[in-house]
């Protein structure tokens, strides 16, 4: 009976924190969604405007300690960065070197996907926008599946977020 009880703890303890998890994320969708009324550039302006510090691998407009920022990782010379783009001017506020942790296991998963895509980040995303017209771009993530580079692109229409998957072969 003790292990009975145990189990369904568990299970409820479990059950809580996905619906939790899901509230939270659709709390956070519904902040940045509403945050991005004040963006001035395009995710496709910010990541021309990186270009300078690298190759873009991967882009997104999120919310930093309750605050709006374009974070675009770039590679240049085997050395990757974050830089912060000014959602206003489109202007690079900063650039930071990514040296370890989850940023730079995820920036080089994203480089290694760049090196054999054929598209870039920017044709993938305005791509991505003419299929959904009305839409914005939120962000854009490069991943291989199934040996083909590809782009998963969370595009803002009204006040939906939803991801498509464009290819970059």
């Amino acid at each position: 009976m003790m292990l009975k009880n145990l189990v369904l703890t568990a299970a409820f303890g479990l059950a809580t924190w996905a619906t939790s998890s899901a509230v939270q994320s659709e709390e956070e969708d519904q902040a940045l969604i509403k945050a991005m009324d004040s963006a001035k550039v395009s995710l496709q302006q910010g990541l021309t405007a990186s270009q300078r510090e690298g190759q873009p691998i991967s882009a997104k407009f999120e919310l930093e300690d309750g605050k709006l920022q374009l974070s675009i990782y770039t590679a240049k010379s085997g050395k990757f960065s974050e830089v912060i783009v000014d959602y206003r001017t489109g202007k690079v506020a900063k650039s930071e070197a990514i040296t370890g942790g989850d940023d730079l296991t995820h920036a080089q998963s994203q480089s290694a996907a760049m090196a054999k895509a054929k598209l870039s980040l920017k044709n993938a995303v305005d791509k991505a926008v003419q299929g959904e017209a009305g839409s914005r771009a939120v962000s854009i993530m490069p991943d291989v599946k199934d040996g083909h580079p590809i782009a998963s692109i969370v595009l803002r229409k009204g006040e939906q977020l939803n991801t498509v998957v464009q290819p970059l072969d």
